[in-house]
């Protein structure tokens, strides 16, 4: 079977992904950690539009009975 290498995504550079790569998708424990701190920083986000909830205002208006 061939080795399968893909890139990390915390740097870019190959990483090998089998069983033995104990930091996959990772190309180290490095990146693994970085990765980590970034999610614990608040770093990644997931970007949301917010909701005018003005009670006054139908949201839908096509959806009146």
């Amino acid at each position: 079977m061939a080795v399968r290498k893909v890139r990390c995504p915390q740097c870019g550079g190959e990483a090998l992904w089998a069983p033995e790569n104990p930091w996959r998708p990772f190309c180290s424990e490095r990146c693994k950690q970085i990765d980590l701190g970034c999610w614990a920083s608040d770093s990644y986000r997931i970007p949301v539009q917010e909701e005018d909830n003005d009670p006054g205002v139908d949201p839908d208006p096509t959806s009146r009975a």
